[in-house]
């Protein structure tokens, strides 16, 4: 059985580095080049 300490560092871990997976998934997928009025 793990340690309460070790379990929670790594929960704390992987809530870290799941912050911003959202926004990151979205932008990657639209790209970085901004609608222009022509295109739209």
């Amino acid at each position: 059985m793990p340690s309460r300490r070790g379990r929670t560092k790594l929960q704390r871990k992987t809530r870290r580095s799941r912050k911003g997976l959202k926004r990151k998934k979205t932008e990657r997928n639209k790209g970085t080049t901004p609608k222009f009025p022509i295109h739209v």
